[in-house]
């Protein structure tokens, strides 16, 4: 069964996020009082009475205002209308209806979906009276809510069940196996351009300003009949060098979106190579046990000779070791070149990080490295380790039992982890070592 998508429309600062924020019991997109917050569609689930919903924050809707972002903020909401199943109107219940209310009343009522008419910020019975000035909006009955405090927020979850057709005590569904993927990098390299590709269509705001993506935004494709979660985030730079608390937050929300991915891709722009913040992202990314995938984005704006990929790939892993073991994409967003190689890569990496090592077959590998090239004694110490298993995955750990843990020397421990990486398939695999005393 397909999970219903409501789309929340209106104006800017009428609590939208708020609300959105409330029904996914999680500050998944920011609220602040600064018009223009949000600007993409962001999209969340949540469960009401056995049934799952999905619901689409979009950004304040400015009819004609010729502003590039406000421009793009209303083809997103015009965008959310069209695919969602039902649409929530929302009003600011303190203030009389305005121009910008009337037009987008105007506009859902034209579009053919399903819609609820709902006044926010009525916080006490005493703004009761106010509702039916919004009856002339043509929408029935209003459903007056409080998206702060949580005041008949239930009842306007029943309504859009029933609105829908939903009873409920709906059957829950098994859920396919779902991969989510976050998109991460600094400002302008590419980031909602790749998602945009991937997903076939325009789903987020492009365009040359730094700082355009805010929220970490969630949007859904299928893959050879898997589902996959792209999330496509703001631009990472050093928190120290963020004076906005907007852009603060955004990074915080990237930071959160990272740790809750299955596998990152992170991109730079080719034309620009990669840096010392860069790599720092890389580092936040293994820090944090996730699978990674390195991709050099606008690669069809280098000029190229036949060994050009190559020798770019060699400078990245001189810089940066690590990324010997991580697999490295050149893509074009733009032209959309290899592009399909970026869902392929990371299902493979994805699959790669589910699987459990053998037990017998990593003893058997380090007790071979052990006697091939064993540890150096310390202190006139032995160093013996008498047996290992994988204890967790996703990162991989790997607990090795050892007489003495403590002196094993970091570049053994490297050498430990080389033969595991080469003997096994953990490509793009962060692997963490726990050396135990037996």
């Amino acid at each position: 069964m397909k999970t219903p998508l409501i789309a929340i429309v209106g104006r800017p600062n009428v609590g939208k996020s708020t609300f959105f924020n409330r029904v996914l019991s999680q500050r998944q997109s920011i609220v602040d009082p600064t018009e223009g917050i949000t600007r993409d569609r962001i999209y969340g689930e949540t469960e009401w009475c056995g049934q799952k919903l999905r619901f689409i924050d979009t950004g304040g809707f400015i009819p004609e205002d010729t502003d590039i972002f406000n421009a793009a903020v209303r083809e997103q909401a015009k965008l959310a209308i069209e695919e969602a199943d039902l649409i929530l109107l929302m009003i600011d219940g303190r203030e009389d209806a305005t121009s910008s209310d009337i037009t987008l009343a105007q506009f859902v009522r034209e579009s053919s979906q399903p819609h609820l008419l709902v006044i926010n910020k009525i916080d006490t019975m005493k703004y009761d009276p106010q509702i039916q000035n919004y009856y002339s909006l043509g929408f029935g009955d209003p459903y007056p809510i409080s998206a702060l405090n949580g005041r008949m927020t239930g009842d306007l979850l029943d309504a859009i069940l029933n609105n829908l057709g939903l009873g409920v005590s709906a059957e829950e569904h098994e859920a396919p196996e779902s991969l989510r993927l976050a998109i991460v990098g600094m400002p302008n390299v590419g980031k909602s351009s790749l998602t945009n590709a991937l997903l076939q269509r325009e789903q987020t705001i492009v365009t040359p300003i730094a700082g355009t993506t805010r929220d970490a935004i969630d949007s859904y494709v299928k893959w050879h009949g898997n589902e996959i979660t792209l999330v496509d985030t703001a631009g990472l730079r050093k928190l120290s060098k963020i004076k906005d608390k907007i852009e603060y937050y955004s990074t915080v929300r990237t930071q959160n979106a990272i740790f809750n991915c299955n596998v990152a891709l992170v991109l730079i722009d080719a034309e620009k190579g990669f840096g010392k913040q860069d790599k720092t992202i890389v580092d936040q990314v293994i820090s944090k046990g996730k699978a990674l995938i390195f991709i050099v984005n606008k690669w069809d704006k280098i000029e190229k000779s036949t060994s050009t990929m190559k020798e770019f790939k060699e400078e990245i892993r001189l810089q940066y070791k690590e990324l010997d073991h991580f697999p490295i994409l050149f893509i074009s967003s733009t032209t959309k070149q290899r592009v399909n190689k970026v869902l392929e890569t990371a299902w493979s990496v994805y699959e790669r990080s589910k699987k459990i090592i053998p037990t017998n077959k990593l003893n058997v590998l380090i007790e071979k490295a052990m006697n091939d090239n064993p540890p150096p004694a310390e202190k006139g110490k032995v160093i013996k380790i008498n047996y290992c298993v994988q204890v967790h995955k996703q990162p991989a750990v790997i607990a090795l039992f050892t007489n003495y843990p403590k002196l094993i020397k970091v570049s053994y421990q490297r050498f430990l982890m080389n033969q595991i990486r080469s003997n096994f398939d953990l490509k793009g695999i962060p692997i963490r070592l726990s050396f135990r005393k037996k």
